[in-house]
């Protein structure tokens, strides 16, 4: 059974930084690319960033440069760090396996939750 646990999530100002974890469990993590997905009150969960198992990451347009995807393949986590953070980067954020048609994963696990205010 796939098991994902995000953790680190937290109250911010404008500017502040935050480092997300996430503790997977339940399948072959160090074959998978794994994301981090992101879900805005009222809004589509989306996009921010990938770990492909290459190393190659990639980013939403709207972090590059203030957030860093990292994985632990020995211990199953992935990470986030935001820098920088914006009052648009709040939100719940979700780690799952990446893959073109993300959107229709439909185990997620709890997120945690991100809140970006002054």
């Amino acid at each position: 059974q796939v098991t994902l646990v995000e953790s680190g999530g937290g109250f911010v100002q404008p500017g502040g930084s935050l480092r997300l974890s996430c503790a997977v469990s339940g399948f072959n993590f160090r074959f998978d690319d794994m994301g981090w997905y992101r879900q805005a009150a009222g809004k589509q969960r989306e996009f921010v960033a990938v770990s492909y198992v290459s190393g190659i990451t990639v980013y939403n347009d709207a972090v590059k440069g203030r957030f860093t995807i990292s994985r632990d393949n020995a211990k199953s986590m992935v990470f986030l760090e935001m820098n920088n953070l914006r009052s648009e980067d709040t939100g719940v954020y979700y780690c799952n396996i990446h893959r073109s048609d993300w959107y229709t994963i439909d185990s997620w696990g709890q997120g945690t939750q991100v809140t970006v205010s002054s």
